[in-house]
């Protein structure tokens, strides 16, 4: 079974590429994050064409969840268990966020998760995250126990080391990198979860995003944000991992490079 998460940044706007990613490197199942679009938006005739179904969770805007799956779809979840939601500055509500969705695939069961990106340590967005990777524990301790074979995937917006940065220094003060958000995927793995190391096709580090701007992805000037997470038993299963650089290679592509995952049948 091949497994993969990918941010895609719009699921639009970069369809032609994905139609093409999934034809050529053939995952059994894709977490896709950033959608971009409302769950009745989303392409089930495009990727369907290939074999795949599909559990979507988008509101449309700026977030929003998926997996795609050709060795079956059951048991879909909207959502994380107690879900905190967040209130933005221009608004007088506090609503969640289509930010996981999770689903059995073939034995399987597999999280899509977008975390908060936390904008900034003194920002309400900030503590908004810590409450949101609170819910995600909180899930994953009720579900890990009935599924042997579990695997949480997709942009933690965190960066679990400071070798997973190109740079620690530049970013002293901000998010991705203190020691809070570093203790909710400890927390990940104090439950039993690894984090499933996936090796570069290019330098000697599997970064996963690298910003549009100052050409930081020719310079590989980049961050480990999208990670994979397994229980013991599916990451005994692991024989391959890696970050799909080209996939973020010429016109048009999403700032994260997918990454792929490779298990025992």
């Amino acid at each position: 079974m091949r497994i993969a998460t990918w941010n895609v940044n719009s699921v639009t706007a970069r369809l032609p590429r994905l139609l093409d990613w999934l034809g050529t490197v053939e995952p059994d199942v894709l977490c896709l994050q950033e959608l971009k679009v409302a769950a009745d938006a989303f392409p089930i005739d495009e990727v369907g064409a290939l074999g795949y179904e599909v559990a979507a969770h988008a509101t449309g805007r700026w977030n929003g969840v998926a997996v795609l799956s050709r060795v079956g779809l059951v048991d879909p979840q909207l959502g994380l268990l107690d879900e905190p939601g967040y209130q933005p500055e221009d608004s007088m509500f506090e609503a969640t966020e289509p930010r996981a969705v999770g689903v059995t695939c073939g034995g399987l069961r597999v999280w899509s998760v977008y975390v908060p990106n936390g904008r900034e340590p003194t920002h309400p967005h900030y503590q908004y995250k810590l409450r949101w990777l609170a819910a995600l524990n909180a899930t994953v301790a009720a579900e890990l126990p009935a599924h042997e074979r579990f695997a949480v995937l997709g942009d933690f917006n965190i960066a679990p080391t400071d070798a997973d940065v190109w740079n620690r220094a530049l970013f002293e003060g901000s998010t991705h990198v203190t020691e809070p958000e570093r203790a909710a995927l400890a927390s990940l793995r104090d439950l039993g979860l690894t984090d499933v190391p996936a090796r570069a096709l290019k330098y000697d580090t599997p970064y996963t995003y690298w910003d549009y701007r100052a050409g930081r992805f020719h310079k590989n000037e980049g961050m480990r944000i999208d990670l994979a997470y397994a229980s013991a038993a599916v990451a005994d299963e692991v024989t391959d991992a890696y970050v799909d650089r080209d996939a973020r290679k010429g016109t048009g592509p999403s700032d994260h490079a997918p990454v792929v995952v490779d298990l025992r049948d």
